[in-house]
């Protein structure tokens, strides 16, 4: 059977524990707390790969959207050359209602690789 390409779906690592060097530059690394005040602001850094990708006119990042499960929560837009597939965003997580865990989903596309996903478990305190 013929691998997927990378335009099919959402990429994810095959193997957490033994990524490749494509895998170690396009998943999001995501730098959050594991638990928040509801209500209260918290930063949320993310960079994509714990390798460096390049940033130039043929070949960048062009975007990275974050999630709360399916939420949508915020899209930044990256210009090749000029910015680098690095953000700081500030979230305000509530905490209304049975849902006291979620899963923080960061989405990436590469121009030429395709989406890339990665995923972090946060809990709201009381």
């Amino acid at each position: 059977m013929a691998e997927k390409g990378f335009f099919c779906g959402i990429n994810t690592p095959k193997d957490q524990a033994n990524l490749s060097d494509m895998e170690k530059k396009h998943i999001p690394v995501i730098d959050a707390p594991d638990e928040v005040k509801p209500g209260e602001p918290f930063k949320v850094s993310i960079k994509v790969g714990e390798m460096p990708h390049v940033s130039e006119e043929a070949h960048h990042i062009q975007w990275i959207d974050v999630y709360f499960g399916q939420n949508f929560y915020t899209r930044v837009e990256l210009t090749p050359v000029f910015t680098r597939p690095e953000i700081t965003v500030t979230l305000v997580r509530q905490g209304k209602g049975t849902h006291k865990t979620g899963t923080m989903r960061v989405v990436e596309r590469c121009n030429i690789h395709g989406l890339w996903e990665a995923a972090k478990e946060i809990r709201v305190k009381e």
